[in-house]
């Protein structure tokens, strides 16, 4: 991963966002070519989701084992947030970054293509096994995997 870092913070774009290893990147972050992205944006919106299911699981255990009804409501509320945000990274993830921006050609191998592949196939499992648990350990390595995808989406001047 370390030299697939290297090479995207080597590859800026004058006053936008880079991509991995090359400047020939996708400039879309929708299934529309609308042309505006913000990559360092979307990363740090994927930190924000993975703090509230950390959050989420905190509280979550902390109502568990109530029969309040107040706190079965709060407690399924959370839950529901949970799913919501693991949801966005998943979807984020899969449609923007790997559908949009994740492109063999942008790369300058195809060791570091299946590099970058495989940080955000780990971000999808961390984020799909924070949705199944309410273990705070997997939040942990949520955090790892946006930290690890997050360096390749670098913003330059």
């Amino acid at each position: 991963m370390a030299g697939l870092l290297r090479a995207a913070a080597a590859a800026g774009v004058a006053g936008g966002a880079c991509l991995l290893a090359k400047t020939t990147v996708s400039q879309s972050h929708c299934m529309v070519p609308c042309g505006i992205f913000d990559d360092p944006r979307v990363v740090s919106e994927l930190k924000q989701d993975a703090a509230t299911i950390k959050k989420a699981m905190v509280q979550i255990t902390a109502l568990a084992g109530s029969r309040v009804p107040q706190d079965v409501n709060q407690c399924t509320r959370w839950v529901m947030t949970k799913e919501d945000h693991a949801d966005k990274i998943i979807k984020t993830t899969a449609e923007y970054m790997l559908a949009q921006r994740v492109k063999a050609p942008a790369f300058a191998s195809r060791a570091d293509y299946a590099e970058a592949v495989i940080a955000h196939h780990t971000l999808l499992q961390a984020a799909m096994k924070a949705k199944q648990t309410v273990d705070v350990a997997h939040c942990d390595a949520l955090d790892h995997a946006i930290d690890d995808v997050g360096a390749m989406y670098v913003k330059h001047a």
